[in-house]
């Protein structure tokens, strides 16, 4: 069974910095990506990131290009959202799917 567990969120200011993680158990796949998404209250699920877990291949959303970094540590079977200059609108729930599964999700609250 896949499961996969996000950590990492919390409360910041504006312009802050969050660093998520996402460590995957379960996967059997030697070659598999990992997304992250974001859900804020009364919006749809989008997604923002993702990257293949040789970290070779990566893709950001325009909506955090330039200010959020996907990296992974296939050792670890983790991987990261770095997310720098944080803004109120990034403020949601961030999850990471994978092979199919869903973690349960991670707050991030950015103050203004």
């Amino acid at each position: 069974e896949v499961q996969l567990v996000e950590s990492g969120g919390g409360l910041v200011e504006v312009g802050g910095s969050l660093r998520l993680s996402c460590t995957a158990s379960g996967i059997t796949s030697a070659d598999y990506a990992i997304g992250w998404f974001r859900q804020a209250p009364g919006k749809e699920r989008e997604g923002i990131s993702c990257v293949n877990n040789n970290g070779r291949h990566s893709w950001h959303a325009n909506s955090v290009k330039g200010r959020f970094t996907i990296s992974s540590d296939n050792a670890k079977n983790t991987v990261y959202l770095q997310m720098n200059s944080l803004k109120p609108e990034d403020t949601a729930v961030y999850y990471c799917l994978g092979v199919g599964s869903w973690g349960q999700g991670t707050q991030v609250t950015v103050s203004s």
